[in-house]
């Protein structure tokens, strides 16, 4: 029953000599996931041996190959998931309950990823210097109106490239390509910092909007310093194409590798349970995929909104593309 955090690679022999044990390598920070894999580990008796990947999840994955004793992966977003489906480095599962609690939507046709959570990217706006209504949509972020008053994170940035991608499957090259170019001579400052830096800069009135992902806004108020910056902003969910507001998800995956299927294919039903899905409502400030877990109450508070509806796998494949737009109109420069 103890969560272990291994600072360095271990064998995979050495990994594999206990039954009953499952290995993750992880994207999300330990923080976050320790309370959700101690209830599994008290669930079932099966130890949790976790590796945090910041940075180089894939590289790590290549690197190791057929000798790695990761069992599953966590990831951040979309775009980690399916790199590593694409690197060829899952194996596809087939389980009646996580597709029962996962909609098709957040999960992939051929069961080598399943979402676990989804937050959206939304607007923080300032609550003295806009209006309610005055912003709905991402294409407005472009309009001249906002010459020197929106602040975001780099344009190349995983969340943001993401947006893109979604932005161009719904307009195309030529609008995207348009679009990216207004919001940089819309920009009050170079995009720099994460996304809680942008709702800081407009608590010093620096900009009026800033470009964000929903649970920033919960882990704002719960520190001191930050909660000033919160209340000070207003949240607004825009809609892409009129259709909804863009959304991305944190999710899972089993390696190809896995010593431990068995183990893995339980701790990955356990993470779509109701319990571990009420855990990351409660602790991740982030929306719950499974449709009978209600999002926590401050979550809640935030407001009602439509996700876009359109298949994450589709957007992810325009990843590149949407890299490439972001680079040619220099966005960071």
């Amino acid at each position: 029953m103890k969560n272990i955090i291994l600072a360095t690679l271990m064998s995979a022999a050495a990994l594999s000599a206990n039954a009953q044990e499952v290995n993750i390598y992880s994207a999300r920070q330990p923080e976050l996931i320790d309370p959700i894999l101690a209830a599994f580990t008290e669930q079932t008796g099966i130890a949790t041996n976790v590796v945090f990947l910041k940075k180089g999840l894939l590289e790590r994955l290549r690197a190791e190959g057929r000798r790695s004793p990761a069992d599953v992966i966590l990831g951040t977003d979309i775009a980690n998931l399916d790199a590593v489906v694409q690197a060829g480095l899952t194996r596809p599962v087939s389980s009646e309950i996580i597709n029962r609690n996962i909609p098709a939507a957040y999960r992939d046709a051929d069961g080598q990823w399943f979402g676990l959570t989804s937050r959206a990217r939304i607007f923080y706006i300032s609550s003295d210097r806009v209006a309610a209504g005055e912003i709905t949509s991402y294409e407005q972020l472009a309009d001249p109106q906002w010459q020197g008053r929106i602040c975001t994170r780099s344009g190349t940035h995983d969340y943001n490239i993401a947006l893109t991608a979604a932005y161009l499957l719904q307009h195309g090259e030529a609008d995207t390509e348009a679009w990216l170019s207004g919001i940089k001579a819309n920009l009050a400052r170079r995009p720099q910092g994460n996304d809680r830096a942008q709702v800081k800069a407009i608590w010093a009135g620096e900009c009026d909007i800033a470009i964000g992902n929903t649970y920033y806004m919960g882990k704002m108020l719960a520190d001191p310093e930050q909660a000033e910056w919160a209340n000070a902003v207003t949240l607004v969910f825009p809609t892409l194409n009129g259709i909804g507001t863009h959304i991305n998800i944190s999710g899972m995956a089993m390696s190809k590798s896995a010593p431990n299927p068995e183990n893995a294919l339980l701790l990955m039903e356990f993470l779509v349970s109701d319990t571990a899905q009420s855990l990351y409502a409660e602790a991740n400030y982030e929306y719950p995929l499974n449709p009978e877990i209600p999002p926590s109450a401050l979550v809640a508070s935030w407001g009602d909104f439509t996700p876009d509806p359109t298949p994450l796998s589709d957007i992810a494949k325009l990843r590149g593309a949407a890299l490439r737009l972001m680079e040619r109109v220099d966005f960071d420069g």
